[in-house]
């Protein structure tokens, strides 16, 4: 596999803020590790590795990174990029870590997934291409490394799946994947269901406010006035049969 030259400066300021000032001057914070020696913090220009990304979108590479420090070269060593953080709001790159890799040793390392063609069973009424795998980690080599591995899903049809067993690799490549895992597959959009009586949960209950003591006490009064007054008719007129 090619591997991607990249500059990058010894960075010295490691404060939260420093780093936020540096981003501010077209910088992206990074730091290299691993291989046995000490880790490295280095920044690198926005526009270099953002030009090297857009080259190589959805592949795999290595970097031989290249380390300066006041112009003078430090060390250089091929290295994988293990993570990049992006701003959740903007999606800007923010931070990146890159692994020291051995040339001549193993390594496991996640591959981009391509789908290519268009699947029979999408022609279709209701049908829809489902792809549950996006990357396949494989171990390799570095220079055995693919850029990617493209699946041919024109066969494809309804109920039909590609499996991680039906995946070539290439020579000197393995994944320790479960072979049964399905990566993509044809299948019918299914419509949500109402939920029934059980899942929609408990009927909501009428909430009945209390009323305040003074329309509670009028009430009362109101209703001892209306039992007084036929037990007051009733007296009268037993007066008057006397």
């Amino acid at each position: 596999m090619e591997q991607i030259k990249l500059d990058v400066q010894v960075r010295n300021k490691l404060g939260s803020q420093q780093m936020k000032d540096l981003r501010h001057t077209g910088v992206i914070p990074a730091v290299v590790y691993g291989g046995g020696a000490q880790p490295i913090n280095v920044q690198i220009a926005r526009n270099d590795f953002e030009r090297i990304m857009r080259k190589h979108e959805g592949e795999s590479v290595i970097f031989h990174v290249h380390v300066q420090e006041s112009g003078k070269a430090v060390v250089d060593f091929p290295a994988l990029m293990r993570d990049i953080q992006h701003n959740p709001v903007s999606d800007a790159v923010m931070h990146l870590d890159f692994q020291r890799i051995s040339l001549d040793k193993e390594i496991s390392i996640r591959v981009p997934i391509i789908l290519k063609g268009e699947a029979v069973g999408l022609k279709k009424p209701g049908a829809t291409l489902e792809q549950m795998m996006r990357e396949l980690e494989v171990i390799c080599l570095p220079k055995d490394i693919p850029h990617h591995i493209e699946l041919d899903v024109t066969n494809l049809d309804i109920h039909t799946s590609i499996h991680v067993r039906e995946v070539k690799l290439g020579a000197g490549v393995r994944t320790k994947a479960d072979p049964e895992l399905a990566i993509v597959a044809v299948v019918f959009a299914t419509r949500e269901a109402e939920p029934t009586a059980a899942e929609a949960g408990p009927a909501e209950l009428e909430v009945i406010k209390e009323k305040p003591k003074e329309e509670k006490a009028e009430e009362g009064a109101a209703a001892a006035g209306a039992a007084a007054k036929p037990a007051a008719g009733a007296k009268a007129e037993g007066g008057a049969k006397k």
